[in-house]
């Protein structure tokens, strides 16, 4: 559903007003232990400071895991919780684990891979099928693993992104209307729905921490 033309500008004068300016950087891995990382520890968790320096560790010290079948590996032979310094019992390692298995079922074994299946409608659709059936795994997981691979074309809704909408002064917005109303808006600022996204995120981000 097209958002309206009121909400549209809603969104670009709050924009306007904090100075945002969005910068088609890509922010992606070339690793897919990295990114399946990455991926299955973000939700509710400090990016900066916890997540991307685990994504990180697995990406320099397991050069192996660039591969899917080689991150599997390292799983199986591996303490990942050791590894990661992460709680043994947390439900995030077991959807690192999952989320492996999800991608070897479609036959998904890079990171380039992967992305090509989210640039191909039928092939994007498939996956997220295949992924969404992972436990804890949504809509937000789902656009931020596209994101993950390098795509600009997908807006992950985390926290920070719908607070910022509502700021705007557009309410009542579920999922994928906050997905289409930052698409949307970022055509009309033309730039890609991905740079809006982060400049979206950075500013809350950084706005938060300044708070905290």
């Amino acid at each position: 559903m097209q958002p309206l033309p009121r909400e549209v500008e809603q969104l670009v004068a709050h924009i306007s007003a904090v100075g945002l300016s969005p910068k088609e950087d890509e922010r992606s891995w070339d690793h897919m232990g990295a990114l399946i990382t990455d991926a299955a520890l973000q939700p509710r968790t400090k990016y900066r400071t916890i997540v991307h320096p685990r994504a990180k560790k697995v990406r320099d010290e397991w050069p192996d895991a660039k591969v899917l079948s080689g991150f599997v590996a390292r799983l199986d032979s591996e303490d990942l919780a050791s590894f990661l310094r992460w709680r043994p019992s947390s439900p995030k390692l077991t959807k690192v684990r999952d989320l492996a298995t999800a991608l070897d079922q479609i036959s998904v074994e890079t990171v380039p891979e992967l992305a090509a299946r989210f640039r191909d409608a039928r092939l994007e659709s498939e996956t997220r099928a295949a992924l969404g059936r992972v436990k804890h795994v949504g809509p937000k997981t789902l656009d931020y693993i596209a994101i993950l691979t390098g795509s600009n074309n997908h807006v992950a809704v985390d926290q920070h992104v719908a607070g910022f909408v509502r700021e705007a002064g557009v309410d009542s917005m579920d999922y994928a209307g906050v997905a289409g109303l930052v698409a949307y808006t970022a055509g009309f600022l033309k730039c890609s729905p991905g740079a809006l996204d982060a400049a979206i995120w950075n500013y809350m981000s950084d706005r938060a921490k300044g708070e905290s």
